[in-house]
């Protein structure tokens, strides 16, 4: 079983796992809705070249204000742990206008 100390840690590093890496980038005055888009962009060695392309401007659709947010979400997280001795990595892109 668990001790209290060993539940403490696991506690604290979920906590570290779920908010970490977000970077926000505000377009024209930002989101004004609630409306989101989602995509995820795939690098290998370790983050160093991108796999596919996120086009943050098609997620838009033509809007002129919104925000861009990319995160290390838990399944990015997981996908590292998984993929990471093969060096895939991944992040999560965010459009909400």
């Amino acid at each position: 079983m668990f001790s209290k100390l060993s539940a403490a840690f696991l506690i604290v590093a979920m906590l570290f796992v779920i908010g970490c890496a977000a970077h926000v980038h505000t377009v024209g005055n930002g989101a004004q809705g609630g409306n989101m888009t989602e995509a995820r962009q795939r690098y290998i060695v370790w983050g160093l070249v991108p796999i596919n392309e996120v086009d943050t401007n098609a997620m838009a659709g033509g809007a002129t204000d919104y925000e861009i947010t990319t995160s290390i979400t838990p399944i990015d997280f997981i996908i590292g742990v998984v993929a990471g001795s093969i060096t895939i990595s991944s992040r999560t892109v965010t459009v909400q206008k």
